[in-house]
């Protein structure tokens, strides 16, 4: 149910809104790169928690918007074992503050921010992620 007196077009998008135009910017990726992203995790939260921020030495959690936890797949072995699946995190608010302060849709900034974390997942280069993400835009 809505807040008396708003629409659905007033309120910020919530998580499942930014999961599912992450998800969408996922599906628009090349095939032989969704080939290698089936088991990959994607979470979206409004703020990366404090250990992740006190881990990367940020003081102001709107400064984080994504994050790639795991190893990149030049660094995975078959003899890999019990290790925990390697997660996209998106941050709702950091991602929402980002879109107000450029005027980006939405969708291009999920999309960009979710093709830098796949990125690190393949171990790309800048040029290289910048190239995939007109692939998926």
């Amino acid at each position: 149910m809505e807040p008396e007196g708003q629409s659905a077009a007033t309120l910020a998008p919530d998580i499942a809104t930014i999961e599912a135009l992450a998800l969408a910017a996922l599906n628009r990726l090349p095939a032989e790169f969704r080939a290698h992203l089936s088991d990959i995790v994607v979470r979206v939260e409004d703020f990366a928690d404090d250990a992740v921020l006190d881990s990367m030495g940020i003081d102001d959690p709107f400064a984080l918007s994504g994050l790639y936890q795991g190893r990149p797949l030049s660094e995975k072995s078959s003899m890999d074992s019990g290790a925990l699946p390697d997660m996209i995190f998106l941050y709702r608010r950091p991602l929402l503050d980002e879109w107000a302060e450029t005027g980006v849709t939405l969708e291009a900034l999920v999309t960009h921010v979710l093709v830098h974390e796949v990125g690190h997942h393949f171990g790309l280069s800048d040029a290289d992620m910048h190239a995939l993400e007109e692939l998926a835009g």
